[in-house]
């Protein structure tokens, strides 16, 4: 975790690679809320790319009420030019495709229009199955949807572009001549990366103009 006016990191973990559970947007959620220096009584907007746009981050920082400045996967139609998943209407757990057509939620998280695709005009801008259109419905898909319409803001854009800048540039200083870990074992690297970052961390500080006044740290 990045904050974004100053470079300085709040918090960092190390984890395995493969698995949901290390996934980026997994770890991430856990670091945001373990954050020690985020304050409870204000607004917070938490800066990611789209490996951080998942239902379940979204899910995580609205029950926090906080404002996710988190770049929204880019939805692909499954035919070249047609249809994407939001020119669907979601209601009451329900899709209402492009003609009209509405069909429940499946349990597991599907929407099929089978035979209702038969005949349609706008079918060659929907699917090319034979057997219709499925659609696979998200947990927090109304969550997501949501975002993908607040992304689309200029202001939004614009915020983002912003702040960017220096969480990558974080991230540079970090690995740089560090592109791989030193030890064996997650534990060992773990200890190595909170090292490292507190190490960067105070050459920033220093680089702020840290100094000492009247007994007290402050940047000059």
């Amino acid at each position: 975790m990045v904050e974004p006016d100053t470079g300085l990191t709040t918090v960092c973990a190390l984890t395995k690679t493969n698995g949901p559970a290390n996934s980026d947007a997994t770890v991430g959620a856990e670091l945001v809320t373990a954050d020690s220096t985020l304050a409870t009584d204000q607004q917070v907007e938490v800066l990611g790319d789209s490996a951080y746009a998942t239902g379940d981050m979204l899910h995580t920082l609205d029950g926090k009420k906080w404002l996710p400045l988190l770049k929204p996967w880019p939805l692909r139609p499954t035919v070249e030019g047609g249809f994407t998943l939001d020119d669907f209407r979601y209601d009451a757990d329900a899709l209402t495709c492009p003609a009209g057509i509405t069909r429940k939620r499946s349990a597991k998280g599907t929407v099929t229009f089978g035979a209702a695709c038969r005949g349609c005009p706008l079918r060659q801008r929907c699917t090319t199955s034979a057997s219709g259109r499925t659609v696979l419905i998200g947990e927090h898909h109304q969550l997501q949807r949501e975002h993908r319409k607040r992304a689309a803001d200029d202001g939004f854009q614009a915020h983002y572009r912003q702040h960017r800048p220096m969480v990558e540039r974080s991230i540079a200083w970090l690995t740089r001549g560090a592109r791989r870990v030193p030890y064996r074992g997650v534990e060992k690297n773990n200890n190595w990366l909170h090292h490292r970052v507190a190490a960067l961390n105070l050459r920033r500080l220093r680089a702020m103009g840290l100094t000492m006044i009247d007994g007290a740290w402050a940047l000059a």
